[in-house]
């Protein structure tokens, strides 16, 4: 008896002071909740009131007025609800076409994301001094925006599809290669040595050693970064790049009587994107063994 009481005595303070760090914890996260909360509210409170400034006062009167203009296009398109089909057909061509951007753009920057993310995973590294270097490159090609890219390359090369399709496809190389990159590290190595051990150079030891234990998940992330070049080779088109975002320019620019067209275009871009998120997510389940 002496001794379990003398146990039971020896157990309390163990729970209390696990209770105790469970409560302190409890409170610093909540008061680093409310730290954040105040942050936030502060920031967006600045903002507000730096847009306002920027735009002569007259920011809190616009805000107000938000939903106007999408009422005007949907009031508009309601009242000529039965030229929209005929419009959808007229715009298909140019659809296609930012379709084929976003594809080839993912195809090619795809393969560079595949030279680099090799050249950047350490333990696999064609020239290890050069990991760093490769990475910082990825850095850069992911930070730049698309459109800035196209804006230069608009500026040299002229309008038309092929600036979008470079700067989204040099986007796409810094994405997917930092993603490919961390799928290659978890890649096993003793494939590798087998290869190396009957003489097989570095360019074999990656595509029969470390290619088909990651292409599965290359895939899915090449999937996934089709669907954001579609969205991505639309909205250069604002910037005379080609494809259904110059069209929605163009409807827009026109203004009233044209929103017809605006309407027509949403609809084929949002069926667009709601048909190719469901294609890809279904093959890259599929891809990932989850069907």
């Amino acid at each position: 008896m002496a001794d379990t009481s003398l146990a039971r005595n020896s157990a309390a303070p163990d729970t209390s002071a696990i209770q105790d760090a469970y409560l302190a914890m409890t409170r610093t996260k909540r008061m680093y909740g409310g730290i954040m909360l105040v942050i936030f509210i502060a920031l967006m409170t600045s903002g507000f009131m730096l847009a306002d400034s920027r735009n002569a006062g007259g920011f809190w009167d616009g805000i107000l007025n938000i939903f106007a203009f999408p009422g005007e296009v949907l009031a508009e398109a309601r009242e000529k609800v039965t030229l929209i089909p005929a419009l959808m057909v007229k715009f298909f061509p140019s659809l296609i076409e930012t379709v084929n951007i976003a594809a080839a753009s993912t195809l090619i920057g795809g393969l560079l994301a595949v030279v680099l993310s090799l050249l950047s995973t350490r333990g696999l590294a064609r020239f290890p001094t050069l990991v760093g270097p490769f990475r910082r490159l990825m850095d850069i090609l992911r930070a730049v925006p698309e459109i800035v890219i196209a804006l230069v390359l608009i500026f040299i090369l002229g309008g038309g599809p092929v600036p979008a399709m470079i700067a989204i496809a040099l986007h796409t190389a810094g994405a997917l290669g930092k993603l490919f990159s961390e799928v290659n590290e978890n890649a096993s190595l003793k494939p590798l040595e087998g290869l190396e051990s009957v003489g097989a150079n570095w360019t074999q030891r990656m595509i029969l050693g470390v290619v088909p234990q990651v292409a599965p998940n290359w895939l899915s992330y090449a999937l996934l970064r089709f669907e954001i070049n579609i969205r991505a080779s639309a909205i250069l088109g604002f910037v005379g790049s080609g494809g259904i975002g110059y069209d929605l320019k163009n409807a827009f620019s026109w203004g009233q009587g044209r929103y017809d067209e605006v309407a027509a275009i949403f609809i084929l871009l949002f069926l667009t994107i709601v048909l190719f998120d469901q294609l890809s997510s279904h093959y890259r389940n599929k891809l990932v063994g989850k069907v």
